[in-house]
């Protein structure tokens, strides 16, 4: 009778004891469309993140918005309203991480933002960005034409907020460099011809040219120049380096710079850098799975957005239950005040007025030669 009554007991014990729920996060990228450059290979990193942080399970809702942000605010709204995520990732783009940040704010969700999306201090408490500031990189772009004596730049990016970003930056940083901006063309990322822009550029007679664009689009307004004789440097965004695009741009791509994270070449990083050991390890399992030569550096965000989330998560619970405002809220002070979070393109600081959070420790300047990034030393 004493055993039934002391069985009884612990389980009553066991049915009260507080018991954690998973966690969700809902991941929405473009793994289709314009931007699949960028969004694919993302989409296959968050098939290589593990099922568990802290010894709490996680459950990752992955989804493809198509590069379009009425699908990527419907993928959001689904991740809030159905799944009740915790922490939303994504998207890929600038224009279609706008819609969803929308829906973070109001749903008061931390975003984890794969795009450097320019945000009101208002609008982006909630939202956290893995690429680096266009500024940050915009001044190593500038660092690099000054030391290089030029003294005239044109300018030719998306006619979005990804272009409008990078255009007010180099602006910025060419005026207190004095580098002059000598023309500004736009196009947009589904264009198949900019030679009326490209023209305009060549008639400006620029000692450089800034194209301020992503993935494959990003290639066509170079390979328009080279075609028509430009005989300039030319610089690309982070978002426009990897295989795809020096396999689109061919030889059009040979002697051109890019400024990009420290992913891209990781392995020609000094041991004392921080991300190369990170850079290896992604490299490695990333390839494990998808083949030699596979990573590209845009998957790497996603890959640090996963190191920001393992630091914030056992923070958080021993705040809240997941599931609950409380611990959305927890997570979201969580991430803001980690500090030192290495990640494959830099070491994450976040605070309250920088949730960008890299330093100069995220930004390296390559060079194309013989098809290949080199790091320009």
């Amino acid at each position: 009778m004493k055993v039934h009554k002391l069985a009884l007991a612990l389980s009553l014990a066991a049915l009260s004891a507080p018991v954690l729920a998973d966690i969700t996060i809902g991941v929405t990228v473009a793994a289709t469309g314009p931007a699949a450059a960028l969004g694919a290979p993302q989409k296959n990193t968050a098939a290589l993140f593990p099922t568990t942080i802290g010894g709490e399970k996680i459950n990752w809702v992955v989804l493809d918005d198509g590069t379009d942000p009425t699908n990527a605010a419907k993928n959001a709204n689904k991740f809030v309203s159905e799944d009740k995520a915790d922490v939303i990732v994504g998207s890929s783009t600038v224009a279609a991480t706008n819609a969803v940040v929308e829906v973070a704010n109001t749903s008061k969700t931390p975003l984890i933002s794969l795009a450097p999306i320019d945000l009101s201090p208002e609008k982006g408490t909630w939202v956290f960005r893995m690429p680096q500031h266009n500024s940050l990189m915009a001044k190593a772009v500038v660092d690099h034409m000054a030391a290089n004596k030029v003294k005239t730049v044109g300018f030719i990016g998306f006619a979005d907020p990804y272009g409008d970003s990078w255009l007010k930056e180099l602006t910025a940083a060419a005026q207190a460099a004095g580098i002059q901006i000598v023309a500004t063309e736009r196009y947009n990322r589904a264009d198949t011809s900019v030679t009326g822009q490209a023209v305009k550029l060549l008639a400006a007679k620029p000692d450089a040219v800034f194209i301020a664009g992503s993935g494959s689009p990003a290639v066509l307004p170079q390979t328009t120049l080279v075609e028509r004789g430009y005989r300039g440097s030319i610089y690309q965004s982070h978002g426009a380096v990897g295989k795809d695009p020096l396999r689109v741009g061919g030889k059009a791509m040979e002697g051109s710079f890019a400024v990009a994270g420290p992913l891209l070449v990781w392995d020609q990083l000094p041991d004392s850098h921080p991300s190369k050991k990170a850079g290896a390890d992604y490299d490695k399992k990333y390839e494990a799975k998808y083949g030699d030569g596979s990573m590209v550096p845009q998957g790497g965000h996603i890959w640090d957005a996963y190191a920001v989330i393992s630091r914030a998560v056992p923070v958080a619970l021993k705040k809240a239950k997941p599931g609950t405002p409380e611990f959305r809220s927890a997570m979201r002070d969580a991430i803001e005040n980690e500090k030192d979070v290495v990640g494959v393109h830099g070491v994450f600081n976040m605070t309250p007025s920088d949730h960008f959070g890299l330093d100069a420790r995220g930004r390296v300047i390559v060079k194309v030669e013989n098809g290949q990034y080199k790091l320009v030393k």
